[in-house]
C-alpha cells in the first residue's frame, strides 16, 4: 500500500511504499483490547499494603461483655467488622498483575491500530522533522506548518532528535517517541500521529 508523505511544509512529497502487514490489516478489536489491558495491567505496580486483623495495634480484650448490654456481641477491636480494623482478605504489596502477552500477539495488535489510524487519516507521515533549537515556539510553529493543531499529538521518529525532545517538553498534550517506543497505549490515546519516513522503515522492521 502506498503511503501519503508531506515535508515540513505542509506539502505533499512523493508517497512511500508500505507494508500491508503493517499498515492494511483488518481491524480487530477484541485484540485490541486484550493488548491494552495487558500493557497497562504490566506498567501497574503492587505497592498497596493494607493491615489485616492480626496486625492492627489494638488491645485483644473483649470490649464488652457477650451478654446483656444489647450490643452484636464482640470479640476484639481489631474486627474486620469494625471502624478501624483490620481488612478482610488485605492487599500485601506482592500482589502479581502482569498479562502474559506473546511477541506475535503484540506485534499484530500495534499493526491493527497503525491500520486503523491510516484508514481514518490520523498517521501523518512526513520526510523528517527536525527544530534548529530547543525552542518550544519552533516546534509549535513546525506543527503548525504540517496542519495539524498542536491538541495531543504522537511525534514518532527513528532517532529521537534531542532538540525536538527538548522543544516538546513544555506541550502538555505532544510525546515524542523513537519507532521502538511506540505502544498501544500512546498510539490509541493521540488523535493525531506523525510519523518521519525513516519511522515507517523501523516501525515496519519491528512490527512486520
Amino acid at each position: 500500500m502506498e503511503l501519503k508523505v508531506i515535508n515540513d511544509k505542509g506539502v505533499a512529497s512523493a508517497n512511500i511504499q508500505a507494508s500491508d502487514a503493517v499498515f492494511g490489516r483488518g481491524y480487530n478489536e477484541d485484540l485490541v483490547h486484550q493488548l491494552v489491558v495487558a500493557y497497562q495491567a504490566n506498567a501497574r505496580a503492587a505497592n498497596s499494603k493494607q493491615k489485616g486483623r492480626s496486625e492492627i495495634a489494638k488491645s485483644t480484650r473483649k470490649p464488652f461483655a457477650q451478654k446483656g448490654t444489647g450490643r452484636a456481641r464482640a470479640g476484639m477491636a481489631s474486627s474486620p467488622l469494625w471502624r478501624g480494623g483490620g481488612k478482610i482478605f488485605p492487599n500485601t504489596g506482592e500482589e502479581n498483575y502482569t498479562h502474559k502477552v506473546n511477541r506475535k500477539m503484540y506485534r499484530a495488535g500495534v499493526a491493527v491500530i497503525l491500520s486503523k489510524l491510516v484508514s481514518e487519516n490520523r498517521l501523518t507521515v512526513v520526510d523528517e522533522l527536525t527544530v534548529a533549537a530547543p525552542k518550544t515556539k519552533m516546534l509549535v510553529e513546525k506543527i503548525k506548518g504540517l496542519g495539524l493543531g498542536s491538541d495531543r499529538l504522537l511525534i514518532i521518529t527513528d532517532n529521537l532528535d534531542e532538540n525536538l525532545y527538548l522543544s516538546s517538553r513544555n506541550l502538555p498534550n505532544v510525546l515524542v517517541l523513537e519507532a521502538h517506543q511506540a505502544d498501544p497505549v500512546s498510539l490509541i490515546r493521540y488523535p493525531n500521529v506523525v510519523v518521519t519516513r525513516a519511522a515507517v522503515a523501523k516501525i515496519e522492521e519491528i512490527f512486520a
